[in-house]
């Protein structure tokens, strides 16, 4: 046999899709295949997409004509393959093949069959897979960092979403599975880990019968890696029993990305989550009276249909009110096969971007005050890069996740990927400065 294909992977898309890539280096690696990260040089390019809102698929429709127009053989994987199987190998004579959400395990077989001269299409309709700890991969992530995913899918049927419709329901990994994965990560010298999952705080009620995040969160405290962040919680499901877990484990960060994508009840119940409104305000609360130091992050959607003046009003009263450390916020995006594209009173699109711009001039002298409380303090950083030209080192503090918040700049010497004293010299709105101190200071 001849010497095998040389393969590259342009990753578009989530942490949930990044390790999807990862384990699809890791298997053709594994078999052979040489996997480079330039495009230009290799015979293949799997290109694993995203579809989860119209930007999104813009991007990857970019990423897949460019490719064609540099006639290379494409292998379409992720969202868009799930999403538009039949549409993308009619409009695209250059994909070779399409691998679902579900499929990306087979990425090996499906290379040979397309060696062989075959157009493939692997798509389960319902995907069902989940990678184990036994799947090779190869990380893809800044020095230090892991996402380790604990369930893949998801349950709920939000008006505003189609995950369920791209990635399945929801289907957790077992507590000792996720468990082998971490230390492994942290035999690679993994310092910090992200557990990511549609909905973390719904984790093993498919295969335990009732939500397993506390007990999850107790196996992984035993686990040698100084940060474990939780990514994705939905309220309701931040019960006394995971929030004292969460207390008692000391490599568990206080760190919680709340999704909660508006405050008024009216809206949320628009949105299908009827059950949110109750417990918002209430929840938040106890989340800062358990855990004081807590750092909250969230993720608002403007716009939404039939969101009047009134219901954005009780947004801002609310995004006052709570000051958190971090916010997100999108504009709504009508996704076809979605219950929320067909409701009546859609929203102006200058109307949403107004209500965009008017949520982040509340919240940035907020996230700039919090900023400023750590001026003076000396805080843990993760070093992820080094600038070649200034040498000026670049890293995140606990309170900062990747690629959402800010990072610290950091003057000084330490090594990428370990964890270093710094003392906060200066803040802006996103980031914070600093420079390392010696351990006899």
């Amino acid at each position: 046999m001849g010497n095998k294909p040389t393969i590259a992977i342009s990753h578009l898309g989530c942490e949930k899709n990044r390790i999807d890539s990862e384990h699809m280096i890791g298997l053709l690696a594994q078999a052979g295949y040489q996997v480079d990260s330039n495009e230009e040089l290799a015979d293949y390019v799997i290109v694993n997409t995203c579809s989860f809102i119209q930007e999104a698929r813009e991007e990857s429709v970019r990423t897949l004509v460019e490719l064609a127009e540099a006639q290379k053989k494409i292998v379409i994987s992720g969202c868009m393959a799930q999403h538009f199987q039949e549409q993308l190998l009619e409009e695209l004579p250059e994909a070779v093949a399409l691998v679902g959400t579900g499929d990306y395990h087979k990425i090996v077989d499906i290379i040979e069959r397309v060696e062989k001269g075959e157009i493939v299409k692997e798509v389960t309709p319902e995907p069902t897979y989940i990678a184990d700890e036994f799947i090779p991969r190869y990380r893809t992530t800044t020095e230090g960092v892991a996402y380790l995913r604990v369930a893949e899918g998801c349950d709920y049927n939000c008006a505003f979403c189609i995950i369920p419709h791209l990635r399945g329901k929801q289907r957790s990994r077992t507590i000792e599975s996720i468990v082998a994965e971490a230390t492994d990560l942290a035999s690679q010298g993994v310092q910090e880990l992200i557990l990511i999952s549609q909905i973390t705080t719904n984790y093993g009620v498919d295969l335990y019968g009732e939500p397993k995040l506390a007990e999850l969160i107790i196996a992984l405290g035993k686990v040698d890696i100084p940060w474990i962040r939780i990514h994705y919680a939905y309220p309701t499901g931040l019960t006394p029993k995971v929030i004292q877990a969460m207390k008692e484990t000391s490599n568990l960060l206080p760190y919680l990305d709340l999704p909660l994508q508006h405050s008024h009840p009216e809206i949320l119940r628009a949105m299908k989550r009827p059950w949110q409104g109750q417990v918002n305000d209430q929840i938040i609360e106890n989340i800062k009276s358990a855990i004081p130091n807590a750092t909250l992050r969230t993720t608002f959607i403007v716009g939404f249909p039939g969101e009047t003046d009134d219901h954005f009003e009780h947004l801002l009263e609310f995004v006052k009110r709570h000051e958190f450390d971090h916010v997100g916020v999108f504009t709504f995006s009508p996704e076809e096969e979605t219950p929320a594209y067909s409701l009546p009173h859609q929203v102006p699109q200058e109307l949403k971007n107004e209500r965009l711009e008017r949520l982040m001039e509340v919240q940035q002298p907020i996230s700039e005050r919090k900023n400023k409380q750590n001026l003076g303090q000396i805080v843990e950083v993760l070093i992820e890069q080094e600038n070649p030209q200034t040498g000026e080192l670049i890293g995140r503090s606990q309170r900062f996740a990747p690629e959402v918040d800010g990072v610290v700049y950091v003057k000084g010497e330490a090594h990428l990927g370990s964890i270093v004293p710094v003392k906060i010299t200066a803040t802006d709105v996103y980031d914070l400065y600093g420079e390392t101190v010696n351990s006899d200071q």
